[in-house]
């Protein structure tokens, strides 16, 4: 088995992303930068790097910032995945602008998960893998208890999927992916049920 934590390896970053997609609340880069904090602790991030065609050893860390995240668009490191192995990560933020709210979005690629021997497709309509959706949860509710954010969605390039507002406090029935909804009483986990 290649190695699913080295850079320049560029099957590891291919294939699309397994993902915590993060609803941040708000537009402000306050808001933002406390929720990038949080899963770049939560999730045990390894490093904060601008470049995936380097080595971690081969480039500069940079600073876990918005200001990164807007400089190179991506940040990127490595995690130790729930199975042992360590992998490439990255995060990436979505800036909602007048139009609603930001997004960071925290993702291992499905290049890094295949070398790390994670399945995460059993022939149904959506990628899924419940090692990563129950470990992506964990990392999201450690997040919300640091900086309590709108909604989180787990999966399979969730990004985008929907927003709290279509959710209206209330989780689907039948659920592709995973759901982290903030309620009164905390953060409910809705896993994926079809």
């Amino acid at each position: 088995m290649s190695n699913p934590a080295a850079f320049r390896d560029r099957t590891n970053w291919s294939g699309g992303f397994y993902e915590l997609a993060i609803e941040v609340g708000s537009t402000q880069d306050a808001a933002i930068q406390a929720v990038l904090r949080a899963v770049w602790s939560a999730a045990g991030v390894r490093g904060c790097f601008a470049f995936a065609d380097r080595e971690p050893g081969d480039q500069e860390p940079v600073p876990c910032s918005v200001a990164s995240l807007s400089a190179y668009g991506h940040l990127r490191g490595q995690v130790l995945l729930p199975t042992g192995h360590l992998a490439v990560c990255g995060g990436t933020a979505i800036r909602g602008g007048d139009d609603g709210s930001d997004w960071l979005d925290f993702y291992v690629p499905a290049g890094a998960l295949d070398k790390a021997g994670i399945p995460y497709w059993d022939g149904r309509p959506f990628h899924r893998s419940a090692v990563m959706d129950d470990w992506l949860a964990g990392v999201g509710t450690e997040v919300f208890e640091r900086a309590p954010f709108s909604l989180g969605v787990i999966g399979w390039e969730v990004s985008g999927c929907t927003d709290a507002a279509a959710l209206a406090g209330g989780l689907p029935q039948e659920r592709g992916i995973g759901y982290l909804l903030p309620q009164k009483e905390g953060l409910l986990y809705g896993a994926a049920n079809d």
